[in-house]
């Protein structure tokens, strides 16, 4: 737990809201749920052509000349009881009801299945909205702020929202009732509209007024304690949308004993945010990701420490949805920074957005320049010449549905049989931000990268890519790649970055990023299959688009140092890192610790048993989920184990069992001494990296101590060998610092 965080002094009125939030977020004691309105029941609606009167969604309004027709209401595809014209723009629907007996009634739950967004009222207090921005009532011809997709017609719980007990005590009437719903769509070109709502009591008797639940309804979830950090948000009732960011307030709850109560105090973090909902494909979920920015009261980016995590201001909350073992990412960036390169920090958490229970999220770093992130030099605009033009920059393959501007197109086309181009993105700095110098710098670095891997002299250590490239972490990342079948590696999501000259100044893959579709997620293009080699991607599913691979990877394993680094490297995980029971182990302890974390967040989102896209495996339960993922990483080591690429053998020689050496100190900054039980008359000592190049060949005879200068030599893993008269006397790995 952060013991030195900083508290960002919030606004009052966002006190308050919190402080309410809290008190009211338990229900009282429920006996059993009833439902008193029903989608199908009849409603008055208008589809207005003109503003509307405000006093539309309170008791007293006279809706006698509105329509009346059973809901939902929509453009008739299936799902809807009404149908209204295409181009509609809005739809404001209202029914009353009766309540009995209020004493009863401990909590109430609003379900509703939208398209594309809507506001929700009871007695003219507003319940909740969704994508539809600014506070009061919206205007009548205002579209939604994103678009969003129904979901019942799918099979696919809607989204559902619970009124605590404070709420009703003020807005709930013993009597008759109305409940209103403004539905809104995201431009009037839209090919679809819904709206069905239901209405349903958590009741603390064995009463019976009114009617029973659906067949699919599931009471709201409420979140009392526990053994997972809690983040709580506050945006005061305005939508969070795609863009821009909107003020918020925003605290996290971690007790040192790992055990957090809703009501406990926020000792991780409390203070301002802004936040917006993230995601290309997963932005089509109703468990939506966001990205947000810790600030000061003025609005300004402010600096913290979360989770003992280097301070920055850029953080995500990642929603694993499709991803119903909840832990592909946090798995991957777990095997990313064990293997020595930089991942993302993850920390699983329960969320609460304006007192609604969102489930089980992925608190989590954002990539970008830092010295405890991507470890590249702060770019400067007049960075222009010299040292300082060399670095650092953060470049990527990936979509630009997400807002992405292509920097620059390569030269050289995907891998065949794919036809079409590769375009590159900057990711840090944006292109907005930099001088065109710069934009001409590191695109003539790539291409020149490019040109020298599709040269006839590629594998030349001195003419080919070697030079430009640090080989380990391109190594590291098409390991990773490859032991999760990532079938959206390499051609999505892949992120470069390249430190100034002074710094090494060679291309660095990664960091790894966005594996909720790999370890045997994804039922397209053999993302399932525990065979086959994710870098033929092309070979399968390529087309002249251009999200296919590039093609390096393909040239890659095409060189002997290459294959021979990738191999030794392999074989030197599969004793640790990756080994078979580490790896086990890990999903073993996820599953013991998300064990009633995930069960509410499958009773939030009720997705198992449900194909979301896009699935491989369907499991009933969560247990089901990673047993699938178990059995499915053991298929692909086996897999991987009995088709990896090159061959290692010459550091997996037999030694003389009768020399005994110790090298210190391991990890080493600059010098190494090497002991050995006997002096060798002929001896000398070879150091070896990766890719199987000796960097040291130095004699040693007749030093009882013999020290080995390794200040030269750049971070990673290396082999230190004896040999005796040019023959092997005895081998040791080295880890230079």
């Amino acid at each position: 737990m952060l013991t030195n965080f900083r508290i960002i002094e919030p606004s009052k009125w966002l006190v308050g809201l919190f402080s309410l939030c809290i008190a009211t977020i338990s229900f009282g004691q429920i006996d059993h749920w009833e439902t008193a309105v029903y989608e199908y029941n009849t409603w008055s609606y208008l589809v207005p052509d003109a503003p509307v009167d405000e006093a539309w969604n309170t008791l007293d309004f006279d809706a006698g000349d509105w329509s009346t027709g059973a809901g939902g209401f929509g453009y008739g595809d299936g799902d809807d009881n009404t149908v209204v014209p295409t181009g509609t723009v809005s739809i404001y629907q209202r029914i009353e009801f009766d309540v009995t007996d209020k004493s009863v009634i401990a909590a109430a739950a609003l379900t509703i299945d939208y398209d594309d967004a809507f506001v929700a009222y009871l007695n003219g207090a507003e319940i909740t909205r969704e994508l539809m921005e600014g506070e009061g009532q919206p205007d009548y011809d205002q579209y939604a702020a994103g678009l969003h997709e129904a979901t019942m017609y799918d099979g696919v719980y809607p989204a559902q929202y619970g009124l605590t007990l404070g709420f009703l005590e003020d807005h709930l009437n013993e009597g008759t009732n109305v409940l209103c719903v403004q539905s809104h769509n995201e431009s009037w070109t839209s090919s679809d509209m819904t709206s069905r709502v239901y209405f349903s009591f958590g009741i603390t008797d064995e009463s019976s007024d009114y009617g029973p639940t659906p067949g699919w309804f599931i009471p709201p979830v409420v979140l009392t304690e526990s053994n997972l950090p809690i983040v709580v948000l506050e945006t005061d009732g305005a939508s969070i949308v795609d863009d821009p960011k909107i003020e918020a307030v925003m605290g996290i709850i971690n007790n040192e004993d790992g055990m957090n109560s809703i009501t406990d105090e926020f000792n991780e973090f409390y203070g301002h945010i802004g936040i917006e909902i993230r995601g290309s494909s997963s932005g089509t979920f109703p468990k939506k990701s966001y990205g947000l920015e810790t600030r000061g009261p003025d609005s300004t980016n402010y600096n913290v420490s979360i989770f003992d995590w280097p301070v920055d201001n850029d953080w995500i909350l990642y929603a694993p949805y499709s991803d119903k073992s909840l832990i592909r990412n946090v798995l991957t960036y777990k095997l990313g920074n064990e293997m020595g390169e930089y991942a993302p920090r993850t920390e699983l958490v329960e969320l609460v957005i304006n007192g609604q229970y969102q489930g089980v999220y992925v608190f989590m770093e954002r990539i970008k320049e830092n010295p405890g992130r991507v470890n590249v030099d702060e770019l400067e605009f007049d960075d222009t010449e010299g040292n300082e033009l060399t670095g650092g920059y953060v470049i990527k393959v990936d979509k630009t549905t997400g807002g992405g501007i292509i920097a620059w197109t390569s030269p050289f086309l995907q891998a065949a049989p794919a036809w079409g181009p590769v375009h590159y993105q900057m990711h840090d700095p944006e292109i907005e931000e930099m001088h065109p110098t710069q934009l001409e710098y590191i695109e003539s670095y790539v291409t020149a990268f490019e040109t020298a891997l599709d040269g006839p002299d590629f594998t030349d250590p001195e003419e080919g890519y070697l030079p430009y490239v640090d080989l380990k972490s391109f190594v590291d990342f098409m390991i990773v790649n490859e032991i999760s079948k990532n079938v959206d590696g390499y051609r999505i999501s892949t992120f470069l970055h390249k430190q100034r000259l002074s710094e090494g100044g060679k291309l660095t893959a990664g960091p790894l990023w966005d594996f909720n579709l790999a370890w045997g997620n994804a039922n397209y293009c053999q993302g399932g299959w525990t065979t086959g080699w994710e870098i033929y991607f092309n070979d399968v599913c390529g087309g002249g688009g251009s999200l296919n691979n590039p093609f390096w990877w393909n040239r890659f394993v095409e060189d002997p140092t290459y294959t021979h680094a990738l191999n030794c490297r392999w074989q030197e995980l599969r004793m640790t890192t990756l080994h078979t029971d580490t790896i086990l182990a890990f999903i073993d302890e996820m599953e013991t610790y998300l064990a009633e974390p995930a069960e509410r967040n499958f009773q939030r989102w009720s997705i198992l048993g449900t194909y979301v896209w896009p699935n491989n495996f369907v499991g009933d339960t969560y247990a089901q989920e990673m047993d699938y993922l178990r059995e499915w990483t053991i298929a692909r080591l086996s897999w991987m184990d009995e088709n990896m690429f090159g061959t290692c053998e010459d550091l997996q020689v037999e030694t003389d069992t009768n020399i005994e050496l110790a090298i210190f100190p391991n990890p080493a900054k600059d010098q190494v001494y090497l002991q050995m039980n006997r002096v060798l008359a002929d001896c000398r000592v070879q150091v070896i990296n990766q890719a199987g190049q000796i960097l040291i060949n130095q004699s040693i005879s007749n030093q009882a101590i013999p020290m080995i200068d390794v200040s030269g030599l750049a971070k990673g893993l290396y082999w230190i060998q004896i040999f005796d008269q040019e023959e092997l006397k005895a081998t040791k790995k080295l880890v230079k610092n």
